[in-house]
């Protein structure tokens, strides 16, 4: 019964993990790296499947950001529009930030960005900060 309740204790963590990043990428409130921390000093077995997971449903959570964005008439006015226009996809290094990365997520769509490149960004911009958290309570 330990191994079963071992098994169950690390999946769902890493469930917990992936869909506190997703929520935690949109519009709404979220404090994922606080549940990036707890399942690593749970399971510290658990590093590279909780960084990797929690970068995905991160980068997931920003493209469903930029989708909203996409789906925006393109009459309505957005904040941090000129500061994408003028950097491209690679403002999106900076979808993590509090305040200004779900913007930045939505002005991309607006602007109808190229999504593959939406998404690289996206995901090595939290990837790193992910790292920077998952590095720091080893």
């Amino acid at each position: 019964m330990d191994t079963l309740t071992h098994f169950f204790s690390d999946d769902l963590s890493l469930w917990g993990l992936f869909l506190s990043s997703l929520l935690g990428a949109t519009l709404l409130p979220g404090g994922s790296e606080l549940v990036l921390i707890g399942v690593l000093k749970l399971h510290p077995e658990l590093f590279w499947p909780a960084l990797l997971l929690g970068t995905l449903g991160n980068t997931l959570g920003g493209m469903i950001s930029f989708g909203m964005g996409w789906m925006l008439p393109m009459t309505q006015q957005l904040n941090h529009v000129e500061k994408v226009r003028r950097y491209g996809t690679p403002a999106l290094l900076l979808a993590w930030a509090p305040l200004i990365g779900d913007a930045l997520c939505v002005a991309a769509g607006w602007l109808r960005l190229n999504p593959l490149y939406a998404a690289l960004f996206m995901m090595i911009g939290k990837f790193a900060r992910y790292a920077v958290v998952a590095f720091a309570v080893q």
